[in-house]
């Protein structure tokens, strides 16, 4: 990577780092809850107006965060059945609706 001629590019690229290294190979809340905090304060220090988004998620959400490190999981798999849910949905309506132009 030409982080010689891009050291904004290495910084952002170090706390991008940082940030999967907390998800990967963190089990423990509390010490999770001590990083993010560092994580967001690196975010907040690089002053990088892309982190605004980082630091209002982990502002907005940081219960479910930390949640999700009790037992390591998420509502994907509901998510998923929710938009299979939707799309079964639109395609039962579609069905219907040439049905009823039929008569």
């Amino acid at each position: 990577m030409p982080f010689g001629l891009y050291p904004d590019l290495k910084k952002a690229y170090n706390l991008s780092q940082q940030l999967r290294g907390i998800y990967n190979n963190s089990n423990d809340k509390h010490n999770v809850m001590t990083k993010l905090a560092h994580c967001y304060r690196n975010a907040e220090e690089l002053g990088f107006k892309n982190f605004n988004i980082l630091l209002n998620t982990l502002t907005l959400n940081y219960h479910s965060i930390f949640n999700y490190f009790d037992n390591r999981t998420t509502n994907a798999s509901a998510e998923s059945f929710n938009a299979k849910i939707k799309v079964f949905n639109l395609e039962e309506s579609k069905t219907l609706s040439s049905l009823l132009n039929l008569f």
